[in-house]
């Protein structure tokens, strides 16, 4: 009687899984990421915003009108809280954004969507918007939409995947 194959040992395995002509998660979010970021850069240059003013812009107006505090903030667009004091410091200056003592923890501040920010959002969110149509052009409308789903799906995972280290 022929006997099964062995399974393969770890090695073999590896190579096979991780050989050179396979795509790659890391990778392929990161090259993604990139060229996406800078394309975005590039379009927003006239604006005078960059895409991380944009992100929070995003976020706080999504969040209105209670605001979000700064930990929120941090937490929501995947950033590190020194990277967001610095963000908001430049935003504040530039009359996009208010921070409001918190009315329950005198540690923390409320964000505020300010006139001149929503301005700023609502003129870098057509370029925004126009890019990802361009970006995901050659696909039906239901494709597009499952894609945005997987990958708001791989987000989270990513992030679970994160905090449990």
């Amino acid at each position: 009687m022929p006997r099964a194959p062995s399974p393969p040992k770890p090695a073999a395995r590896r190579r096979r899984i991780d050989a050179p002509g396979r795509r790659r998660l890391p990778i392929l979010l990161r090259q993604a990421w990139f060229s996406l970021n800078q394309t975005f850069r590039r379009r927003l240059t006239p604006t005078g915003i960059t895409p991380d003013q944009f992100t929070t812009l995003r976020t706080l107006a999504e969040h209105e009108p209670d605001g979000l505090t700064q930990s929120d903030l941090a937490r929501l667009i995947v950033s590190d809280p020194n990277t967001i004091a610095a963000l908001l410091e430049r935003m504040e200056s530039l009359g996009w954004v208010a921070r409001v003592r918190h009315e329950r923890d005198r540690r923390a501040n409320r964000l505020r969507l300010l006139p001149a920010g929503r301005e700023q959002f609502e003129m870098a969110r057509h370029i925004a918007l126009a890019l990802q149509t361009e970006v995901l052009a050659d696909w039906p409308a239901r494709k597009r939409e499952q894609f945005l789903k997987d990958l708001a799906w791989v987000a989270k995972r990513c992030r679970a995947a994160a905090d449990a280290q």
